[in-house]
């Protein structure tokens, strides 16, 4: 189905069979159509255009396994924008410190990444492992391509050694996968963890590390796992403990982790992914407000369009990699599904009405209401500054507003509305213009505009300050 139809038939299933507003021209005003006595309706045009948005979408990757490895450039990163492209893997191998600290030339590596990530307006979903690739898969041949990991004591004393750096560029850090153990850090294959857990002892260091995880990273980033089986034994939940809303986004363990799959749609189990429908339906359940995202790795029959697109919106699909599995990535391009995958990953939040006061005045109350749909598979998942500001016609701030709504909640698949009343300054004369920021919050990112969200909207989106416009006034 094409995305422009998709969004028209939610629109009119949502709004009872109102005149679409794919129909209707950015930002026309339309006062008399308005419901509410003294407010002027504005109607936004919503689009299909694919564009850059932080943390969510396709995902390209990038590995280092020496020291002596230059870190990526600020013109990759943006070369990357240009194809609308803000998140990369980032994945770090210690093959080199199996039984000693991590160099300080490689930590070095590590922050000197990290650093360009910030000028050049993307983010990474990281990952810290030892082994990557094992010579033969089969039972009785993997262990010989070992050790795929060093003991616990010195895992927990790397990342020790990593917490300054996590702590320092947490605001670059999109996601940050539990990796360490195993071949390619996806805990399985492993020498010192217990190769095939299944008592509460046998996951003991499994979680010791993810604790020490949780502890190195800020409380606002949260710590993937491979697979829901690992969240659930480690800390003991059941299908009948899933995230509820007033849980969600606390500095707790339990809202902290997320999970990744890298064998998405490979068979009915994504190849050992879930272990029964009750751990596919945790992952359904947590993914509201806990990230996910991964690769697939084999075509299967469950990778067919109608199929993929209602599992990726019952799994809050928020990232995918551009690069594997190729086969599955043609078979999406051929069957005319790709578009609509890359275009509603994670969350895509387009205005489609707004209606402010009809006689504004300097100095007087000011009523803003916003209707903002999220037609994107996943809602906004690290915290997000929501604010109002108005601007002069020279381009001048007069005023901000923090909006009483956190974009977190912006559900999927739902209409949220905004009904704020604001007062204007005093002393005010002429045209001025009111439009909704969406900021990072982290200060070394908050003013640059690659890390603002932009809305879904034609004719509203301002590059250059990051900010979307709503409303002109006139004092």
């Amino acid at each position: 189905m094409p995305f422009l139809k998709y969004i028209e038939m939610r629109q009119i299933s949502l709004l009872l069979g109102a005149v679409s507003i794919l129909l209707l021209s950015a930002c026309d005003k339309n006062g008399g159509a308005s419901g509410e006595k003294g407010l002027d309706k504005v109607t936004y045009t919503v689009t299909d255009e694919q564009f850059p948005n932080p943390e969510r979408g396709m995902y390209s990757g990038t590995s280092f396994s020496s020291e002596s490895g230059n870190p990526i450039s600020k013109n990759a990163l943006l070369s990357g924008r240009a194809e609308n492209r803000t998140l990369y893997m980032l994945e770090f191998w210690l093959k080199d410190f199996l039984e000693s600290d991590i160099s300080e030339a490689y930590l070095d590596l590590i922050r000197r990444n990290l650093e360009v990530y910030r000028s050049g307006g993307a983010k990474c979903i990281l990952r810290f492992g030892y082994s990557n690739g094992i010579k033969d898969l089969s039972e009785s041949k993997w262990r010989e391509s070992g050790p795929f990991d060093p003991t616990e004591e010195q895992t927990l004393r790397h990342i020790a050694q990593l917490k300054p750096i996590l702590q320092e560029y947490s605001d670059v850090i999109f996601v940050l996968q539990a990796g360490f153990i195993g071949c390619w850090g996806e805990w399985h294959y492993t020498e010192n963890f217990v190769y095939q857990p299944s008592s509460p002892e046998d996951y003991l260091p499994r979680k010791h590390v993810c604790d020490a995880l949780l502890d190195a990273l800020p409380t606002d980033r949260q710590i993937e796992l491979r697979t829901p089986k690992f969240k659930m034994k480690m800390y003991g939940y059941t299908l009948a403990d899933t995230i509820t809303r007033a849980e969600a986004h606390q500095p707790t363990d339990k809202a902290r982790l997320a999970g990744h799959n890298d064998c998405y749609l490979a068979s009915s189990s994504d190849q050992g992914t879930f272990n029964g429908a009750n751990e596919k339906e945790y992952w359904k359940a947590e993914t509201k407000y806990t990230i996910m995202g991964g690769e697939t790795c084999e075509l299967s029959n469950y990778c067919k369009c109608d199929n993929t697109l209602k599992s990726m919106a019952e799994q809050h699909f928020t990232y995918l990699n551009l690069s594997y599995n190729k086969e599955v990535l043609r078979y999406w391009q051929k069957n005319e599904c790709f578009d609509e995958i890359k275009t509603r990953l994670g969350y895509r939040l387009a205005l489609t009405e707004g209606s402010f006061t009809k006689k504004p005045a300097a100095g007087s109350a000011f009523r803003v209401v916003l209707k903002i749909d999220n037609v994107g598979f996943a809602s906004v998942m690290n915290p997000r500054d929501a604010e109002l500001v108005l601007t002069s016609k020279d381009g001048k701030v007069v005023k901000t507003w923090n909006v009483n709504s956190d974009p977190r909640f912006w559900m999927p698949g739902t209409t949220t509305v905004i009904d704020q009343t604001i007062t204007l300054p005093d002393g005010l004369s002429g045209e001025y213009t009111l439009s909704l920021n969406l900021p990072e919050p982290a200060e070394k990112l908050r003013n640059n505009p690659m890390f603002s969200i932009r809305l879904a909207n034609k004719n509203v989106w301002d590059e250059s300050t990051g900010y979307n416009k709503l409303y002109t006034i006139t004092l």
